[in-house]
């Protein structure tokens, strides 16, 4: 491992792993709280965490038992995976990455090379899922009063929010720099944070959890718009109610209009609707979007009925309003004067409506990292930056963050994304520029690796590694790939 550099003064130690170059006295640590003063040694706080894997996850038998944690008795090369969590960084950036290990798998001789980036580029996307309004487009995201984010596009029961970012970190002022580092750090290691958006909801966020939206837990994401519902379920509504309105911000479906009605022979019933009218049974800006039905902004949803057509409606007709996930629904009869009456949900929606909320899949919050590994970073990895770009795109550099799979975006540069719930616990780390600490590693054959002008003389063994109370040994996720099976090794 390169370690950073320690000058002395008095009895300080000046840390040269980030550009913040903390004089750290004795006992304790940097501002990263990741590098501390041991008795007059600059060491690593965070444990370094290696991966294993076992002979049900697809390695050969290995001594150990099948515990979380391993007596640290050496693998076989294929079976352990050295990852960047804990690793060290390569700043300043002329330095070879902290560990460039060698291993053989299946016969071929493979090189990992691991390295915490420090990320001043870098944010998180967020899914939320949910059927309510949570703002407008653009609208600013705020944490502790400092923007940190805005709102972008809704996807199908999800709304999208984009935080972080280089102008958020460094462009305004220190307390929303900080505030922003702080928010990420928090998202990308587990842990629930609380936003506000301007003109709209508070939404508490924490990934692989359900989002708290005003207070209150989102159970459910909508099975669909209103037109999707009306196709998937208009058949078990067929001989059990005259008409059927799937309310919904978006797309609201009308059953007796709708193609899967016509299909069915649905008899016309005379209803009007308010909002504009998209194709046969589809209706948009029925209502104002916010947190009641569909995620419109309404608690009676009669109020986006005009009055019923006396020509074609008739007393007594049925007709059934229901959300996108089941969870509000009413049921009427038309009087004498054609005005709808609610009246009980008879048995037979009942089942239809538990149909629709069945199809809903949990709501969660989503938190993905997005980070672009820039030229420095890459410093580490060979001589010549540029060939590690063409060699990830070429696909003979396999990408992951901790262990975990990575998407890498077309274009220019090495711009990652990852699922921050597929990462180990704690991977993610901060200095305060501001900037986000992240665990990367390049995964290839030893081959290319030479062709890419890499450190050739720090490549070493997975046993070369000293077992220490400063490692962290872990199961391999099943959710995940093995690392050390991509490129150019089998499964």
């Amino acid at each position: 491992m390169t370690e950073p550099k320690a000058d002395m003064q008095d009895d300080k130690i000046r840390c040269d792993a980030c550009p913040v170059m903390c004089y750290i006295k004795p006992g304790l640590t940097g501002a990263c709280d990741r590098y501390a003063n041991m008795d007059g040694e600059l060491v690593r706080v965070d444990p370094h965490v290696i991966l294993h894997r076992t002979l049900e996850q697809g390695g050969a038998v290995v001594p150990f038992s099948k515990t979380a944690d391993w007596d640290g008795k050496l693998l076989p090369d294929a079976e352990a995976f050295v990852t960047a969590v804990g690793a060290g960084t390569t700043y300043p950036d002329y330095k070879p990455a902290p560990f460039i290990i060698a291993s053989e798998v299946d016969g071929v001789d493979m090189v990992t090379v691991v390295t915490e980036g420090i990320f001043s580029y870098c944010g998180v996307k967020v899914k939320i899922d949910t059927d309510r309004h949570l703002g407008a487009e653009r609208s600013l995201i705020k944490v502790q009063g400092s923007a940190v984010g805005h709102v972008t596009t809704s996807e199908y029961g999800s709304q999208m929010l984009s935080l972080g970012g280089v102008h958020h970190l460094t462009g305004s002022g220190k307390k929303e720099g900080r505030v922003t580092c702080e928010t990420l750090l928090d998202l990308c290691n587990g842990k629930p944070v609380e936003l506000t958006i301007e003109d709209g909801a508070t939404v508490v966020v924490q990934a692989g959890k359900a989002p708290i939206v005003n207070g209150a837990p989102e159970e459910r994401m909508r099975v669909g718009c209103g037109s999707a519902t009306i196709g998937m379920f208009a058949k078990q509504w067929q001989g059990k109610v005259d008409e059927v309105v799937v309310v919904d911000d978006h797309i609201t479906g009308v059953l007796s209009e709708h193609q899967a009605g016509k299909l069915l022979g649905i008899a016309e019933t005379g209803i009007r609707m308010r909002g504009r009218r998209s194709t046969p049974g589809r209706y948009f800006q029925v209502a104002e979007p916010g947190t009641g039905w569909g995620g419109t902004d309404i608690s009676d949803p009669l109020t986006i009925l005009d009055p019923f057509d006396p020509a074609t409606a008739r007393p007594g007709q049925s007709l059934l309003m229901v959300s996108t996930t089941g969870e509000h629904f009413a049921y009427y009869r038309l009087d004498e004067t054609l005005r709808p009456v609610e009246q009980e949900l008879p048995p037979a929606l009942q089942e239809s409506v538990e149909r629709i909320r069945e199809n809903c899949e949990p709501a969660l919050s989503t938190v993905l990292f997005v980070g672009g590994a820039g030229g420095s970073l890459r410093a580490g990895v060979t001589e010549n930056p540029v060939r590690l770009t063409r060699s990830v795109k070429d696909a003979l550099t396999y990408v992951t963050c901790g262990g975990a799979p990575v998407y890498v975006w077309p274009g220019g540069g090495i711009t990652f994304m990852v699922d921050v719930t597929r990462v180990p616990e704690n991977a993610f780390g901060y200095v305060p520029t501001p900037a986000l600490v992240a665990p990367i590693e390049f995964t290839l054959r030893l081959s290319d690796y030479a062709a890419l002008g890499g450190h050739m003389d720090h490549v070493r063994r997975v046993a070369s590694i000293a077992n220490g109370e400063a490692q962290r040994r872990l199961l391999h996720r099943r959710d995940n790939p093995w690392p050390l099976s991509r490129p150019g090794a089998p499964e």
